[in-house]
């Protein structure tokens, strides 16, 4: 691709500026990739210290509904053996969709759960989180069990989780321990976790646009820098401390049909961020989110990488490029007490991603309604406090307000 034909960033700022929530909603409507092939896994990967060998793109389950039970088999067709889940995701029809699909089969498929909590809950709150997952999954035990969404190393401190997990291990209802996380003090709480060994496996926030030396590859044309740089030190920490490492948050924002006119030779944007997690090293496996048979198929088209392949370099700069201005970093906390109301700013943007981008409302109010301090006090505020509080160019003080009127 010519330099000629790249968008600068003044373009791209104004693209951001006229496609708002219903743009993106419409545009995203439709999507055919080019892939449409019944790719299969090709390869699974030791996950540490946990010795378990699980496919390196694995299902998440955030967005499974009653009656996808066909998505998932579609998914064990196709080799998937890790299926990831929460006890909050789609207020408990997840697990109840996983646990309707493996009953008879259980030590066919690594299952994971997660429980979002606080750093006073007690333990007796998180088992019975814990048994209730159980329930909905029907089955006695879950594979990995994790802090869920920790950005508060408190949470991690709490002598009630540790008093927990020592007891759901002894009592056979969790094998192994671990953490999840993308928010902005999320290097902050793997180095204490890391630190304390009080994690088998870690599922963290991370793509090719939080790594330093993809972002090096922009700086000629747009002024970006890496605002998590320790983020690939703590991946290594990990392997070095053979802890099982899978990431999320891999498609920065799955903006797909921003892509589908540049992909060509039969792969995809979605691949070629795939492939860019799966080259390194220090990452067992990723999970995305499964909607469909043909999103699945689409997906599996990376399974086996190793490297990335031709052509990928190239469509993962255009989407940085054409997304940079309105994708929150949401583990950056470059924005982090702006906001003289002391409005949580990275979640609130976090979520209308889930809205605008996955087009998933339901997801979006669901967490809106778990942010403390939500956008409210933006419905009359002028804007200032925020406005140049993003170095990557966000709009803070024209999204926030939106995201509220729309998901509050």
């Amino acid at each position: 691709m010519s330099e000629s034909k790249q968008p600068n960033r003044r373009e791209f700022l104004r693209w951001t500026a006229l496609t708002g929530a219903a743009t993106s909603l419409a545009t995203h409507a439709s999507s055919t990739p080019p892939n449409k092939g019944p790719n299969e896994i090709q390869s699974y990967r030791r996950l540490g210290r946990t010795n378990l060998q699980i496919s390196d793109i694995s299902f998440g389950s955030a967005a499974l509904r009653p009656g996808q039970e066909d998505v998932v088999r579609h998914a064990l067709d196709r080799g998937i053996n890790y299926f990831d889940s929460a006890y909050g995701y789609t207020r408990g029809a997840a697990e109840q969709v996983l646990g309707n699909v493996f009953q008879g089969m259980r030590d066919k498929v690594v299952l994971v759960s997660k429980v979002e909590g606080k750093a006073d809950w007690s333990k007796q709150q998180m088992m019975s989180h814990l048994d209730e997952s159980l329930t909905r999954l029907k089955t006695d035990y879950v594979d990995v069990y994790m802090a869920h969404a920790v950005n508060d190393i408190n949470r991690l401190k709490s002598p009630e989780w540790h008093e927990f997990a020592e007891l759901a291990k002894k009592q056979g209802k969790i094998r192994f321990v671990g953490m999840s996380g993308h928010a902005g003090y999320l290097v902050n709480c793997l180095d204490y976790a890391l630190d304390q060994d009080m994690v088998d496996v870690i599922l963290v926030a991370y793509n090719f646009n939080q790594d330093p030396e993809f972002l090096s590859r922009l700086t000629r044309s747009v002024n970006w820098i890496a605002k998590q740089p320790d983020l690939p030190r703590v991946l290594k920490k990990a392997k070095e401390l053979d802890v099982g490492t899978v990431v999320m948050k891999t498609l920065h924002g799955a903006r797909l049909n921003d892509m589908r006119p540049y992909e060509t030779q039969g792969t995809t944007f979605a691949q070629a961020a795939f492939r860019w997690v799966l080259s390194n090293a220090d990452v067992d496996a990723l999970v995305i989110t499964m909607r469909d048979r043909e999103r699945i198929d689409e997906y599996l088209g990376a399974s086996g990488s190793h490297e990335l392949a031709f052509g990928d370099l190239e469509l993962l700069q255009r989407y940085a490029k054409l997304n940079g201005s309105s994708y929150c970093r949401h583990a950056c906390n470059d924005c982090s007490g702006a906001c003289p109301f002391g409005v949580d700013i990275a979640d609130v943007l976090r979520t209308r991603m889930y809205a605008t981008d996955y087009q998933d409302v339901e997801l979006a109010r669901d967490e809106y309604a778990k942010i403390e301090t939500n956008a409210s006090a933006c419905l009359n505020c002028s804007g200032e406090p925020c406005r140049n509080a993003c170095s990557h160019g966000i709009k803070i003080d024209e999204f926030c307000a939106p995201t509220h009127r729309m998901l509050a």
